[in-house]
């Protein structure tokens, strides 16, 4: 989550792949797979359906990749949101450094703003995991999650804490991956202290601290030994954090470590911040869209905090590296291993032999890539002879094994890589489904499918490769069986393709989180399904393959992920890993619904039902309401054609409405002995990968005590998008969506509202601001929500008297609320509001409150914190012309979703205020 205070500064100081022609399919167990992940990094984007970028791609490519070759430097950047992150000072480090780079982000985001659309809570966790693993192939980082959420904006790490359930769930889940991944040096965005600002990123630094020291103790969190971990210990932990805002100077008892995040590389074209900024321009739904960053100079500033190593500093307390006192040559993994390295006296000329392949590598690199392939294949070799003499060893202790076994098997895949970018040896799997038209229509397979897949090799080198195998590697169940004949090989500039039928496993599970929150507006807590997956941003895509070739005598392997094509909003096509479905995907419309106390008449609802199956199926749709409400059909027989078809389904419910309280309505559907009572979403966006939303087929229903007044006509202008309109048509309103570039016959409503950042989305709005307060003037009422854009909200004169936007708020919902103004007729009319009506609400009370107004405003609330004074600035309103105007911070957005009783009917006040 983007904090001004201090998300800024990173970027303006500085910012697995996996896994022939054969009859059956391989199956690599995944406790390898996640093994080699963590360990194995050279282009995390070709675990990706999508294409690499071009600085991943041809020469600039093979470049990036001799740069790791050269280096074992491992190093782990620790925050606490999306968008935290110190993206320059990791592209720097992976990319111009080549060092192994993972970024563990505690949470997903998903108690944040979205500034692109009305998604809250886990389905913009799902959003901002791809936005951030979008960014992360532009850092070229490993990403990893802990099962902490983001339950909203925190002010201090006690209730960040309250809400993880403590220390132990975060730390255990840090202190995995530091034990899986291994890193030389521990890099935190936070310090743990005030200077952070939200109490997430507090806690962020507090637990990255612990965790230095806890991954080196077996006695913490001994289960993950059990499992097959090991302690580990980083050498050095560094945090950011510790210069002044949007400064490239700091004052040199500040700071450990300067970085030069400003030099140009010439293989990416720009500075490593502003091909940083390029990747972080990917979350959008932080707002970020719009950010840039100039050429420089920047610097990013760290502070040693903590180190095992003997002192690694200069007379000035200086260090020139994160690396500084850590041989990260090949050579030094020899070194590594001190007095054991006895043990192995072959190992130290064996790594110089691989380092002098790697110089041999670059200089023929350097005037032809196609030059650099035999000495890579020579060089991958020697590596897997080396492994296999390594991996025999038994007198090496099993700490210093597993590191240098890991080491090596990383620069086994880094070799490979290289070796296939020097080839320009590709491959394309496909799906043998036609292109959809829209992403939510692109094929997907469920249980017990039988489906084509195509292998096709591209081979741009000027040597033949001759292909010993093609194969496909399969989840446990899954088969495949080839149809085509036998690869041989494939000539200069030429194609080749191998085709396979693929049967999909009867239990095969579908692509979705494997994680997963009950209540996702009350916990903190996520729960993990499966744990194989445990703080992978998303589960493995199913269908991948592989293909052995060799050249001039010398082996190799390429890698690819299966894909189905389609096309994106603007027509191009587009392709994403194959993910599972089940059969049939059911949902329920609206997902939410508010019905006032004593109107018992029938409500509509809709349930829409969706076929994953290829052929025609007939199946029935049931909704269950609670006892005593009447549901009619009681089911509905529904007849399918074809794949993707979906059908709706109306019901008519009738609740007793005689009191307040939540109520559940369920939709399901049975087919073949079998109930489906879940839906998904498609989760993508044109600039991102794919992946999939699911929830429970459920309404939730909140009957609530409210009154409505009578002939108001309300006009909505939608800002960066909420449901608050259909809560207020659920209650009986009268409400009409104005387009933002229609601010035309305002008259005509009684209230206009405007929607969540609406001058920050909808810039005719902020044009024609004019219209509006004219309509106040004229007699209506006008009710602004919260802006984020402070200098934007107080350089434009938006409001009819000064007023001075801040960003004041209210953290904790339960935060206690006190009526400035009671005899003030929005608290009367046309519902009485008391303290009860401030109860249950959820993750915060408001945000965005103003900080100083003239005195023709009113303030009618106070609230706040614990422990800091009352702010007063989240509710105002004016008397301007002969009409009124309110401004709320207050966050409705949320509340009314969520049909808390208390802020429907305060919201419905305000709507008649005035009139």
């Amino acid at each position: 989550m983007f904090d001004p205070k201090t998300g800024w500064a990173a970027f303006l100081r500085g910012f697995a792949r996996r896994f022939a022609f054969l009859s059956i399919a391989v199956q690599i167990p995944l406790l390898a797979l996640l093994i080699l992940s963590a360990t194995g990094q050279t282009a995390p984007e070709r675990t990706r359906g999508s294409e690499p970028l071009p600085q991943d791609s041809g020469s600039a490519g093979l470049q990036l990749m001799l740069r790791r070759l050269s280096t074992t430097a491992r190093l782990m950047h620790t925050t606490a949101h999306p968008d935290d992150e110190d993206g320059g000072m990791m592209t720097l480090e992976s990319r111009g450094k080549g060092d192994t780079v993972l970024l563990l982000t505690l949470n997903r985001g998903e108690g944040g703003q979205n500034k692109v659309g009305s998604n809250l809570f886990d389905v913009l966790g799902v959003l901002r995991t791809l936005e951030l693993t979008g960014s992360d192939r532009y850092y070229s980082a490993e990403q990893r999650f802990t099962r902490v959420a983001d339950f909203g904006f925190s002010k201090n790490p006690d209730e960040t804490f309250q809400q993880w359930h403590g220390h132990e769930p975060g730390l255990a889940d840090i202190v995995r991956v530091v034990r899986t991944f291994r890193p030389d040096v521990l890099v935190s965005r936070f310090q743990g202290t005030d200077r952070d600002g939200h109490g997430n990123h507090q806690a962020s630094g507090i637990l990255s601290r612990e965790a230095f020291r806890a991954a080196a103790d077996p006695n913490k969190f001994p289960e993950q030994i059990k499992e097959g971990l090991l302690p580990w210990q980083a050498k050095k932990f560094y945090f950011d954090n510790v210069c002044p805002f949007r400064s490239n100077e700091c004052p040199p008892e500040n700071y450990t470590v300067r970085l030069s995040t400003g030099e140009k590389d010439p293989l990416l074209g720009m500075t490593y911040a502003q091909f940083a900024m390029e990747g972080l321009r990917h979350q959008l739904s932080q707002g970020a869209g719009g950010w840039s960053i100039d050429a420089g100079p920047h610097y990013a500033f760290y502070r040693l905090a903590d180190s095992v190593l003997p002192p690694t500093k200069d007379k000035d307390g200086h260090e020139q590296d994160f690396f500084d006192g850590i041989d990260t040559t090949l050579p030094g993994l020899a070194a590594r291993l001190g007095a054991d390295e006895a043990k192995g006296p072959y190992l130290r000329t064996e790594l110089m032999k691989l380092q002098a392949t790697v110089e041999e590598a670059k200089k023929a690199a350097a005037g032809d890539s196609a030059s650099a392939a035999m000495p890579l294949l020579r060089g991958l070799k020697d590596l897997n002879g080396l492994i296999e003499r390594v991996s025999g060893e038994k007198q090496l202790p099993a700490i210093e094994h597993r590191e240098l076994l890991g080491q090596l098997r990383l620069k086994r895949d880094q070799f490979q890589e290289a070796a296939n970018l020097a080839l320009g040896f590709t491959l394309n799997v496909a799906v043998d489904a036609a292109t959809a038209a829209t992403p939510e229509d692109a094929f997907m397979a469920v249980p017990g499918q039988v489906f084509g897949v195509t292998v096709r090799l591209r081979n741009s080198s000027n040597k033949t490769l001759a292909i010993r195998d093609v194969g496909l590697d399969l989840p446990p169940g899954w088969h495949a069986a080839g149809t085509s004949p036998k690869v041989q090989c494939v000539p200069p500039g030429k194609e080749s393709a191998a085709q396979f039928r693929v049967t999909v496993a009867e239990d095969a599970a579908y692509t979705r989180p494997y994680w997963h929150r009950d209540d996702p507006e009350t916990e903190g807590l996520n729960l993990v399904d499966d744990q194989r997956y445990a703080t992978l941003p998303f589960p493995p895509a199913p269908l991948q393959a592989h293909v052995n070739y060799s050249s001039e005598g010398l082996d190799g392997t390429v890698r690819g992920v299966g894909t189905v094509s389609y096309k994106d909003s603007g027509g191009h096509e587009r392709r994403r890993p194959l993910a599972v479905a089940p059969p049939f995907s059911i949902s329920i419309e609206p997902i939410s619904q508010v019905i006032p106390v004593g109107q018992p008449g029938p409500r509509l609802v809709k349930v829409e039902a969706k076929s994953g199956l290829a052929g025609s199926a007939t199946v029935n749709v049931h909704l269950s309401a609670p006892v005593g409400w009447q549901v009619e059909p009681a089911v509905q027989r529904v007849s399918f054609g074809r794949f993707g078809e979906v059908k709706g389904c109306e019901f008519q419910v009738v609740p007793l409405g005689g009191r307040e309280g939540h109520f559940p309505i369920k939709a399901s559907l049975d087919y073949q002995g079998k109930t489906y009572s879940e839906g998904y979403t498609v989760v993508t966006r044109d600039d991102l990968d794919t992946f999939y939303y699911y929830q429970p087929a459920v309404q939730k229903v909140s009957v609530v005590e409210v009154k409505v007044p009578t002939n108001l006509k309300v006009g909505y202008i939608m800002g960066a998008g909420d449901d608050i309109p259909e809560v207020l048509r659920q209650v009986g309103l009268d409400v009409t969506l104005i387009p933002a570039e229609k601010l035309e016959d305002l008259g005509r409503y009684g209230t206009i509202v405007l929607g969540i950042r609406t001058y920050d989305t909808q810039k005719e709005v902020a044009a024609n601001n004019k219209k509006l307060l004219d309509f106040v003037s004229a007699g209506g009422t006008l009710v602004v929500q919260y802006e984020t854009d402070i200098g934007n909200f107080n350089g434009k004169g938006f409001t009819p008297y000064p007023a001075t936007l801040a960003r004041g708020r209210v953290s904790v919902e339960d935060a206690p609320v006190e009526v400035l103004a009671p005899q003030n007729r929005i608290f009367h009319f046309p519902n009485e509001i008391s303290a009860r009506d401030f109860d249950r609400w959820v993750q915060e009370r408001g945000l965005y409150f103003m900080e100083k107004w003239d005195e023709k405003f009113t303030p009618l609330l106070a609230s706040h914190d614990p422990g800091e004074g009352d702010l007063k600035g989240g509710l105002l309103m004016a008397p301007f012309g002969k009409g009124m105007y309110i401004y709320t911070g207050y966050a409705f957005f949320r509340q009314l979703p969520a049909g808390v009783p208390g802020a429907v009917r305060l919201y419905v006040n305000l709507l008649s205020a005035g009139h």
